[in-house]
């Protein structure tokens, strides 16, 4: 029989603790060597050196790489895609263990040292040996872990199934890895004749709530949206401050309404959205002086299930006209008591509606040197570009102010759910099956709640949406683009399978050793043999 690398538990715990060692936040240098040493090591396998053809980098963002290696069988074009992300977010929470936060075993073993700084549920699975600690450790590098095992199992005992391995970076922020990766899955598709059945992601079982031990698997992952605003007012001096209207103040009007507002929530199928909730707002007034800020901005994050970026942004015009309405009558009654003119009322506009006005007003050329100046920052990010952008073109058309400028900031996931698709249901009624085998009741869920790049198969969603979308960020084109077409390419069934695991993003991520090298991998292998 062939040497197997990564064939036992043992051998699973080691390649994820190799796996998490090689850093790879987001953004850093860890991140752009990642692939080059998960292509060497999958590399090692008869089957690559064999056939070298089938394993690829291929290039993302920022000098960024993701990997795909497929093993391709002779019987069949049924293929099932193994989809994960290897960047992790920061490790600042560590404080003084940051040095061990990518060496499970040995952070595990530190943290018996720093009971004191952990909760009683953390303290509790660290006296038990059941978890290992670290970060990368539950989001993801154990889904990757387990794919490269089953490409390793699949090609050494020749399964009559293709399986395509796919693994991204930035999932963490903005997806650029998932984005530019879907390209490659429809070209694969089409160069080896591939049938996709089952686009299989691995993110470990997230908690419903604080305290929640179930073991979950989905059926589709929950989308996101970030509807921004920027307010423009007028500068005055704070010794005259009716001459002018701060920002600030319309901004207060705004995110009073937005902030856990249940207008945005969803519910479909028994499931439903969290709240909306404010990730930033400031003004953009760069440097402390008495002049009052004119200009700030606002972001928000919106979840979604079935609402498309077109139902989103006719919601956010709605609210933004009702803090307007708001805004103007307060603002009206001080006008009346201090006795002065005011500079009129706060308007609501959407961002395709200035850019068009400046374009009629300025010319094309105008508008797109802004766009080019703006994008050409390498200090600046999406987010921030795309208020750039926007404010570049009220500081041309002051005329429409005050105002409210609505727009969308990337990034943005679709909702996926495949939940009433025969695969889909067959697999979930296999996994249940399984779990009761290992002694484990798997909970089946529509949407996964956490952000998760099988947004970027299967879409369901319309032209008129995602135009929407379009026409209504600033950095479309530029420093964003979401394949749409090549989504709608690649139509098959979703899953998310992953092990059980607790606190990603926090210093207490952890994972459950037992769901990890023995339960979980089992019931991937027994899926893909019984499914297909």
């Amino acid at each position: 029989m062939e040497n197997r690398n990564w064939s036992t538990p043992e051998d699973l715990e080691n390649l994820l603790c190799e796996l998490v060692s090689w850093n790879s936040e987001t953004f850093s240098e860890g991140e752009k060597s990642f692939p080059k040493k998960a292509y060497r090591k999958l590399g090692t396998l008869h089957y690559f050196q064999e056939y070298p053809e089938l394993i690829s980098l291929h290039q993302a963002d920022l000098d960024r790489a993701y990997l795909t290696a497929l093993y391709k069988s002779d019987d069949t074009a049924q293929t099932v895609v193994l989809i994960s992300h290897f960047d992790t977010v920061q490790t600042e929470e560590y404080g003084e263990l940051q040095p061990l936060a990518f060496y499970p075993e040995k952070l595990t073993e530190a943290l018996q040292a720093y009971k004191g700084i952990l909760d009683s549920d953390a303290v509790c699975d660290l006296e038990s040996g059941d978890y290992l600690f670290g970060r990368g450790t539950m989001d993801m590098k154990m889904g990757l872990a387990m794919h490269m095992a089953l490409l390793e199992k699949a090609s050494t005992e020749q399964w009559p199934i293709n399986l395509l391995l796919v693994t991204v970076p930035d999932e963490e922020v903005n997806s650029s890895g998932m984005r530019s990766a879907v390209g490659t899955l429809a070209d694969l598709q089409k160069t080896h004749a591939l049938d996709y059945q089952l686009f299989l992601n691995s993110e470990p079982s997230f908690t419903q709530t604080p305290g929640d031990t179930n073991h979950y698997i989905y059926a589709g992952t929950m989308g996101k949206i970030m509807p921004a605003a920027l307010f423009y007012g007028k500068e005055s001096h704070v010794g005259e401050p009716l001459k002018g209207m701060t920002a600030n103040y319309i901004a207060s009007f705004f995110t009073q309404r937005m902030e856990w507002n249940p207008r945005f929530q969803e519910e479909h199928l028994g499931e439903r959205t969290p709240l909306p909730v404010s990730l930033q707002q400031r003004d953009l007034k760069q440097y402390y002086s008495t002049q009052t800020p004119a200009s700030a901005q606002a972001l928000y994050n919106v979840f979604l299930l079935q609402r498309s970026a077109s139902d989103i942004m006719d919601l956010f015009e709605q609210i933004a006209n009702e803090a307007a309405e708001a805004c103007n009558t307060a603002y009206q009654q001080v006008c009346e008591h201090e006795q002065v003119e005011g500079l009129g009322e706060v308007r609501v506009w959407r961002y395709e509606q200035l850019e068009t006005y400046a374009r009629q007003h300025y010319g094309d050329a105008y508008v797109e040197n802004i766009r080019a100046e703006v994008s050409a920052d390498a200090t600046l990010d999406e987010r921030d570009k795309s208020f750039q952008i926007a404010e570049e073109l009220m500081i041309g058309c002051q005329e429409l102010a005050p105002a409210i400028v609505l727009l969308f900031a990337p990034p943005f996931y679709p909702a996926v759910n495949t939940s009433e698709t025969t695969v889909t249901k067959k697999g979930i009624q296999l996994l249940e099956d399984i779990g009761k085998q290992h002694g484990i009741d798997l909970k089946p869920i529509h949407y996964f709640n956490g952000i998760c790049d099988l947004s970027y198969v299967s879409y369901q969603g319309t032209d008129d949406g995602w135009v929407s979308y379009e026409n209504n960020t600033p950095v479309w084109g530029t420093d964003y683009l979401i394949p749409f077409d090549k989504m709608k390419q690649l139509q098959a069934p979703v899953l998310n399978v992953g092990p059980f695991g607790k606190d990603p993003h926090q210093l207490t991520e952890r994972l459950h050793k037992q769901s990890a090298f023995h339960h979980t991998p089992a019931m991937l292998e027994q899926l893909i043999k019984q499914l297909f």
